[in-house]
């Protein structure tokens, strides 16, 4: 049986990608924060869902531990997919709200994946998924901290698929546009936290910002569910020779072409209408 770990399984793409797994005969380590919905998670069946803080590194290396020692020191993939999003212009985005952002996006998943590293090296294959955004290549307004996180992302793992060339360690980027989670919900929350939004130049757009994220139903065109991530995910996992990247909703698909036909211009025009 096929072992995986992933990060993040609360709700959304994580909760959605480790059951779905598990449906397919995976060994499903799902992961999360709080231990209370490590509990849920194993009412619902993930018998092996752990608590992992990926802004902590004695809980990566306490999670991780255990799953070693469930499969007898092997593991053949790894999804990070924790993260949160961080609204807010630039300018109003303080140090420690900035560094948050990439604990959770970026350090965390890569602290966990160097974890891993020596695992898969010793065993001979793996699979490391990414869990990226079209903002990984497409910024957007006042989404400025996560689109640095994800742009971050994307070049470490573009980085680390070169250097393990030829090792039988397979690094995907998984790309989603709008896809159904709790992602505005839990953004707005790191908004209100984080940005004294009433006295900022910015407020007029900030409150169309927030009528935006306290929308029921989909915010945005093209929104599709969590299990279309699960597919990307699954193509990742069973190709014989992973794609690189792995784009999932009409924006990230649109996004990508229009980044490498139309000057920068024209694209920031584009990108100005759709934040």
């Amino acid at each position: 049986m096929k072992t995986i770990l992933i990060t993040g399984c609360s709700s959304g793409i994580g909760h959605t990608v480790a059951h779905g797994l598990q449906r397919q005969g995976w060994r499903v380590f799902a992961s999360a924060r709080q231990p209370a919905d490590v509990a849920r998670l194993r009412s619902e069946g993930l018998n092996d869902a752990l608590q992992l803080d990926v802004d902590d590194s004695l809980s990566i290396n306490r999670a991780l531990g255990d799953v070693l020692a469930a499969t007898g020191g092997t593991l053949d993939a790894l999804f990070n997919n924790a993260g949160f999003g961080q609204p807010g212009a630039a300018e109003d985005i303080s140090r420690h709200a900035l560094r948050a952002q990439f604990e959770t996006n970026l350090f965390g998943a890569w602290e966990l994946t160097s974890r891993v590293l020596p695992v898969m090296r010793g065993q001979g294959h793996g699979r490391i998924l990414f869990n990226s955004s079209v903002l990984g290549f497409a910024a957007m307004r006042w989404r400025g901290a996560y689109n640095a996180s994800k742009y971050a992302m994307e070049g470490l793992a573009d980085t680390l698929r070169l250097e393990l060339a030829g090792t039988g360690i397979h690094v995907c980027l998984i790309e989603p546009g709008p896809i159904t989670s709790r992602f505005r919900p839990n953004a707005l929350k790191k908004f209100m936290n984080h940005v004294n939004w009433q006295h900022s130049i910015h407020a007029a757009a900030y409150q169309a910002q927030i009528d935006r994220m306290e929308k029921p139903g989909p915010a945005a065109p093209f929104t599709l569910p969590a299990e279309a991530v699960l597919q990307a995910v699954q193509r990742a996992l069973q190709a014989r020779r992973p794609a690189a990247r792995y784009r999932v909703t009409v924006p990230t698909q649109l996004f990508w072409w229009l980044k490498r036909v139309l000057p920068t211009r024209w694209l920031d025009a584009v990108l100005k209408r759709a934040a």
